[in-house]
């Protein structure tokens, strides 16, 4: 899939505080670098980031945290009937799978609760709280839920349940009415660290019930809370670093039996495991279970304790894992063809609903636009005249305050920043496309981005200098796996591997040369050719072969040097706004006949790939100029577009610029 344009923001390093901070601990002086150009400038910071030891924030911190304790201690001491209520996602399996586990651990009456993600939906629903009323539960325990279940939990208080919230999603302006709602976005809350997942507010609970400082209890959650923060995509900082290094050693020394039958059965090293190992190989697998299944099996897989049958649940899951690959393909790509369709990825937010979607891969399908077209997106599903989905967004564009703005357009609506979930009638996506746009219109464009941490020259590449990095492990959110740029360096050769699926390509630049992969991009997708001067976004890594290291630069993204971005971003904008209706500078997008027929002498000359003519015409007619020249030459029949390639068609006859509606539409504008 095609990744839209993206703003390379490159750190300033201080090489002096570097070093400085590289003599006092003692460390590679690389390792110090990139730590300061990610903020870190004092000898208190860089120890926080090295430290094994988890700092963690006192539970008592949370508001309601005491009387939701003394309320569930009082309940297992008069052996209450207690349903700890979850979600299907990782942060509220492993939610439930910590509250479950400790409550059992006690004693207590306890029974577990996911809702169907296709049947039910996110949170609390009546129909859940009659099964479990009809079960003779008293209490529920929401975990990584509930905070926007205020009639759900009316209802159960009508019917004789009580019902503690345990949450971490931002809250509505009128809380539950519950025994306690314990949730650090609440803003009377004094925490001082806010951004945790839902399994972290859960074991926070759990010490506040115990009455034992976390660091007491961590050494039997550690793992969990590592896959929960990863899976939710928190920040790795403050006491989630900790937390995460901890959950990583300790299933490198000893996984708990339901996290080793994942890994045996995804195929890869218990000993390598790390952020990003939990992030692709064991997240992806446990949120299987309830995106195309039952995601009760993922909680029965990570509270078993009989290996044979972790790891018959572990098939099961792995296989719908591959299922839920096939159908977020499937999805994508009747998304993406709607989009184009329709014109929609030229709204500043993308809104794409379908018939009878999975809803299981919704988010993913969402992430995947996002990444695509550099746009917030939110890929919603019809089933009996309702829509429901999930958004994604980019850094700079609030989900959550984009969908308060729109709410008259919703029916239900909840998430974060970045993730969020929508439920809309039908009939209303229209209106809910055009509200949630008038926001974002009334906002400053934000380009999605990129962040590198340094310039690097080839010259000075070393294996050294990817073990130096692996000491500001864990990576993730708020502490990405650090990237480097090479400028203007010489593509020299392009060879495919891996079955055509990847490519080696050889680089130099003064002399110095240089290999890097490039993966999940095939030669006929790649739009680079022999003698082009390059940027490239890159990660290093260490690789062992035949018991020696070497050193992998593996490309995240790359582009013809010299590009004006401030221009490229203008235009772009502008493009977007011309052909969305939205108020743009016509003047400034409209090609000439010379510039049009430049462009048609090229493709006339010989097939070209879509994302080349692209690229050599930024910093010369321009991309908006460009774009509306192919649509103007699509339009006219002039030229096709196969599989991102344009070719001119034989036999067309000559027209008048003018008969292609984008190119009249213009022209109408300019004058």
């Amino acid at each position: 899939m095609k990744v839209a344009f993206k703003k390379w923001i490159i750190g300033e390093s201080n090489r002096e505080l570097a070093k400085s901070l590289a003599e006092e601990f003692d460390i590679d002086p690389f390792t110090a670098l990139v730590a300061s150009v990610r903020g870190v400038t004092d000898s208190s910071e860089l120890e926080f980031m090295l430290s094994e030891e988890p700092l963690l924030c006192d539970p008592d911190e949370l508001i309601d945290i005491g009387i939701a304790a003394d309320f569930i201690n009082t309940a297992i001491s008069e052996n209450k009937s207690i349903a700890v209520y979850g979600d299907y996602d990782c942060d509220g399996v492993v939610s439930t799978v910590i509250m479950y586990d400790y409550l059992s651990s006690r004693g207590a009456n306890v029974s577990y609760y996911i809702p169907d993600r296709a049947d039910e939906g996110y949170g609390m629903n009546r129909s859940a709280v009659d099964k479990l009323k009809a079960q003779g539960t008293q209490v529920i325990i929401t975990v990584d839920n509930g905070i926007a279940c205020k009639e759900e939990i009316a209802y159960a208080k009508s019917l004789g349940i009580e019902t503690v919230v345990t949450d971490h999603h931002l809250p509505p302006e009128e809380l539950p009415d519950a025994v306690a709602v314990v949730d650090p976005h609440r803003k009377d809350c004094p925490s001082t660290f806010k951004e945790v997942c839902g399994a972290m507010v859960a074991f926070k609970v759990i010490c506040a019930i115990d009455d034992k400082e976390p660091e007491q209890l961590l050494y039997k959650y550690a793992d969990l809370l590592s896959i929960a923060t990863v899976g939710d995509v928190m920040p790795l900082v403050n006491e989630n670093r900790g937390v995460v290094k901890a959950g990583i050693n300790s299933i490198k020394n000893k996984a708990r039996v339901g996290v080793g039958a994942i890994i045996s059965v995804g195929g890869f090293d218990r000993t390598t495991i790390n952020s990003g190992r939990i992030s692709f190989g064991i997240v992806p697998r446990i949120n299987a279970a309830g995106r195309v299944g039952d995601a009760t099996r993922a909680v029965k897989l990570l509270l078993c304790t009989n290996m044979l049958e972790a790891i018959g649940i572990a098939n099961e899951i792995d296989n719908d894992n591959a299922l839920r690959q096939s159908l977020e393909r499937k999805v994508t790509a009747e998304a993406c063809e709607i989009i184009e369709k329709n014109g929609y990825q030229h709204n500043r937010v993308i809104v794409v609903s379908g018939k009878d979607w999975h809803c299981g891969i919704l988010g993913i399908a969402a992430s995947k636009i996002t990444e695509k077209y550099g746009k917030p997106s939110f890929v919603l599903s019809e089933s009996d005249g309702v829509c429901h989905g999930s958004g994604r967004s980019l850094k700079g564009f609030h989900l959550y305050d984009a969908l308060s703005a729109s709410s008259h357009s919703l029916i239900k609506f909840g998430g974060h920043e970045l993730a969020a979930g929508v439920s809309v009638a039908a009939g209303s996506v229209d209106m809910f496309r055009k509200s949630i746009n008038e926001y974002a219109n009334t906002l400053a464009f934000t380009p999605p981005s990129i962040n590198i941490d340094l310039k690097l020259n080839p010259a000075g590449l070393s294996v050294d200098m990817a073990f130096a990095i692996k000491a500001l492990e864990p990576f993730g959110a708020g502490n990405p796996t650090p990237v480097f740029a090479f400028m203007g360096v010489t593509l020299d050769k392009i060879t495919p591997i891996g079955n055509g699926k990847h490519l080696r390509l050889l680089f130099s630049k003064n002399g110095n040369a240089f290999q890097a992969l490039l993966f999940g991009v095939t030669p006929e997708q790649f739009c680079f050719e022999q003698g082009d001067v390059l940027d490239l976004a890159v990660n290093l890594e260490p690789n062992l072969y035949h018991d020696e290291y070497t050193l992998s630069v593996q490309i995240k993204a790359i582009r013809l040097s010299g590009i004006d971005e401030d221009r490229l971003f203008r235009e772009i904008e502008n493009y977007d706004n011309l052909l969305s209706g939205n108020d743009g500078d016509a003047k400034a997008a409209l090609p000439d006949r010379s510039e049009v027929g430049i462009l048609y002498k090229t493709i006339l000359s010989g097939p070209v790939k879509l994302d080349r003519l692209k690229y050599i015409n930024l910093n010369n007619s321009g991309y908006a100029k460009t774009m509306i020249a192919l649509k103007t030459l699509l339009e006219l029949g002039l030229i096709c577009e196969k599989n991102g390639v344009l070719y001119a068609v034989s036999g067309a006859n000559k027209t008048e610029l003018s008969n292609s509606e984008t190119y009249n539409f213009l022209l109408k504008k300019v004058n």
